[in-house]
C-alpha cells in the first residue's frame, strides 16, 4: 500500500452537528495509523472532543491550535504524542470559542492556520486530519484554505443532504478566493443501520446526486464505536473485531488508494 510523498491535509468537516465528524476523525486516524500511515489530528473544535476521545486531558494542553493561531507557537510544541503508536494530536480547549472576535480585524485572518502549518514539520505523517467545529465558522474557513482536500461525514438519515449544499456553495467559495487546489476527497456515509430501508434510500440519493464522491466504505451503526469514546480510546484499540473497527480499516484503505490515484493523476 503506497503512501502519499507528501503529508495529505483533510479538513473532516460538517456544519451539521452529530455526524460522526469527530467520530471519524479519531478512528479513521487510528486505522490509518495501524496502516503504518502516521497521522496528526489538529483538534480546531472548541469543545475539543478529540482531543479527549484521544486521552488528552484538559490539564496536559499546555499549548493549543488556539496557541497555533493566534499566539504564535509553533507547530511541533503543539503536537503531543497519543497513547497510540503512530497517531499524534495538536489539542484544543474552549480558548478557540473566541476565534471569530480575535481574528475579525486581522487581515490574513483566513489564512492563519495555513500559516501555522510548517510543512517540514509535517513530514512524518502521511495524513494530516483537521477535526473541524460543526459549523461554517471563521475556523471551518480556516481549516478549508490550510487543507489539500475535504472528508464530508454525512449520516445516513433523511436530512442527509439538507445543508451539505450549504457546504458544498462554502468550498466553492474557499476554491475562488482563498485555495484553488481544494477538492474533495470523500463523502463518508456515517451510522448506516443496514436493515433500515430508510438508510438504503439515503444511501441511493447521496450517490445518485454525488457519485464518485461518496465513499464505497460505509460507517456502520454500531454500539462498540458509541462506546469507546468514554474510554478515550480508538474503537480499532476498545474491540478491533468490531463492525464498527472493520469498517473503519476499509475507509482508511479506500482513504489511501484515492490519495495514490491522486498523486498519480498529479504526475
Amino acid at each position: 500500500m503506497s503512501l502519499p510523498n507528501q503529508p495529505r491535509v483533510l479538513a473532516v468537516t460538517n456544519q451539521k452537528g452529530g455526524v460522526g465528524k469527530t467520530t471519524t476523525a479519531i478512528n479513521l486516524g487510528a486505522a490509518l495509523a495501524d496502516a503504518a500511515a502516521p497521522v496528526l489530528i489538529i483538534d480546531i473544535d472548541p469543545q475539543g472532543n478529540a482531543s479527549t476521545g484521544l486521552g488528552i486531558e484538559p490539564d496536559q494542553r499546555s499549548l493549543t491550535t488556539y496557541d497555533l493561531m493566534l499566539e504564535g507557537a509553533d507547530i511541533s510544541d503543539v503536537i503531543q504524542k497519543t497513547a497510540f503508536e503512530g497517531l499524534d494530536i495538536a489539542p484544543a480547549t474552549t480558548d478557540l470559542s473566541s476565534t471569530d472576535i480575535d481574528l475579525v480585524d486581522q487581515e490574513n485572518r483566513v489564512f492563519m492556520l495555513k500559516s501555522a502549518l510548517n510543512r517540514d514539520a509535517l513530514q512524518r505523517y502521511a495524513f494530516v486530519l483537521i477535526d473541524c467545529p460543526p459549523s461554517l465558522s471563521l475556523l471551518t474557513v480556516n481549516a478549508l484554505a490550510a487543507a489539500d482536500a475535504v472528508l464530508v461525514p454525512l449520516q445516513a438519515e433523511f436530512f442527509a443532504l439538507e445543508g451539505l449544499s450549504q457546504l458544498m456553495l462554502t468550498i466553492r467559495n474557499v476554491r475562488e478566493t482563498a485555495n484553488p487546489d481544494l477538492r474533495i476527497d470523500g463523502i463518508a456515509l456515517t451510522m448506516v443501520d443496514q436493515r433500515n430501508n430508510l438508510a438504503k434510500q439515503v444511501e441511493d440519493d447521496v450517490r445518485n446526486t454525488l457519485g464518485d464522491l461518496v465513499m464505497q466504505t460505509m460507517i456502520p451503526r454500531n454500539v462498540r464505536v458509541s462506546e469507546a469514546p468514554s474510554f478515550a480510546v480508538p474503537v480499532t484499540v476498545y474491540d478491533p473485531s468490531s463492525k464498527g473497527s472493520q469498517a473503519y480499516r476499509d475507509m482508511a484503505k479506500e482513504l489511501l488508494d484515492r490519495a495514490a490515484t491522486t498523486a498519480e493523476e498529479a504526475v
